[in-house]
């Protein structure tokens, strides 16, 4: 029996995350997620998935003195990027520069170290050619900054403020990892022929590209623009509802209840309530359309993803949108190494059979 796409087929056994859709579960090596981002840095989870053990005190130091020491592109990377089209979308500049590091010092197996590099170094891309875009000065890392502040702070060139941190913080814990997607499959299949690191990520970030997988959450982004206050969220929330408009934000293909990186972000951003509009008019909807959707279409379960909240995030801190598939990929390279480093560890070659479905009879030309 054929499983179109390999849905329900299992490719490979994994200890770094487990995802219940049923239930609305997400572990990360057997930690739920929503307890990790009560009480976890970016850094620390990063560990945890890289390492299997959440870091000691002096462990989780090293790691952020690290992931510092690479943040920095290689000049070579630069003017790559410099001499790339104009119209080349983020994405593909990504792809490119990270193809770019393929060099013989990388080689078969895949190290922490490697991965620590890819992971430093995804965000100086982004923001280098983002200012490249814009016609304004690269803003060279701040080392006083961790990761995630970092990065906006380059993308700026101003400390960000701390709500802006913590929501985006928690936003990269949650899609750091999401199980055997495609672009972690493509990685671990590229990996699974000995070719090196750079190679697997750059094979997942082409995969990442594709609108299927790694499109933006624009939709959210224009429903919060067109409500605009909390006062009309009711009457444009109803109009949509019972004009059969589809309500962008809400649902998952694989979450059949709560999405759990949803309810980790609402649980985050109910902390800052009254620290910026945007955070606020997005809970606000969220509620609204809960009890619309109770009056109008009863019996109907339908919750908030994490692109909801995701948009939201995007939209207070003012990162346009072509920066949110990018920024997606910054934390998801942690992932992808994490995957890589794991099937270097008992490898197989992936070498699936595909079934013809042609003509069988002996054509004559």
């Amino acid at each position: 029996m054929m499983n179109q796409g390999l849905k329900g087929v299992v490719a490979a056994q994994t200890m770094i995350s487990h995802i219940d859709g049923e239930n609305g579960i997400l572990l990360y090596r057997g930690f739920e997620i929503r307890h990790l981002t009560k009480s976890h840095s970016f850094e620390e989870i990063v560990y945890l998935l890289w390492y299997g053990e959440i870091p000691t005190p002096p462990q989780l130091q090293l790691l952020k003195k690290q992931l510092k020491a690479q943040r920095e592109l290689p000049p070579i990377v630069k003017n790559i990027i410099k001499q790339l089209p104009v119209h080349m979308d983020m994405m593909s500049v990504i792809r490119t520069a990270i193809s770019s590091l393929g060099t013989t010092e990388y080689g078969w197996k895949p190290t922490v170290n490697e991965a620590i590099t890819l992971t430093a170094l995804v965000p100086s891309i982004i923001a280098f050619r983002n200012h490249q875009q814009e016609g304004t000065p690269y803003v060279a890392p701040n080392d006083k900054l961790d990761h995630v502040a970092n990065y906006l702070y380059m993308l700026t060139g101003e400390i960000p403020a701390r709500a802006h941190v913590d929501a985006l913080e928690t936003y990269m814990i949650l899609t750091l990892e999401h199980g055997m997607n495609a672009s972690t499959f493509s990685a671990r299949v590229t990996a699974s022929t000995e070719s090196e690191i750079i190679s697997a990520i750059t094979s997942a970030i082409g995969t990442m590209k594709g609108p299927l997988h790694g499109g933006a959450p624009a939709g959210v982004i224009d429903l919060l623009d067109e409500i605009g206050s909390v006062n009309r969220a009711k009457e444009v929330l109803k109009a949509k509802v019972q004009s059969g408009e589809k309500l962008m934000g809400f649902g998952h293909r694989v979450y059949k209840t709560h999405d759990p990186r949803s309810v980790a972000l609402r649980e985050k951003l109910l902390q800052l309530v009254g620290e910026d509009a945007w955070l606020d008019l997005a809970l606000h909807v969220e509620n609204t359309a809960i009890d619309v959707l109770q009056e109008l279409k009863p019996g109907r379960a339908l919750y908030t993803n994490v692109e909801f909240y995701a948009a939201a995030i995007m939209k207070a801190i003012h990162m346009k949108p072509e920066l949110f598939t990018p920024t997606f990929t910054a934390s998801r390279v942690v992932g992808w190494t994490a995957h890589v480093l794991e099937q270097a560890e008992n490898n197989t070659i992936y070498r699936p059979q595909s079934e013809y479905i042609g003509d069988r009879k002996h054509r004559e030309q």
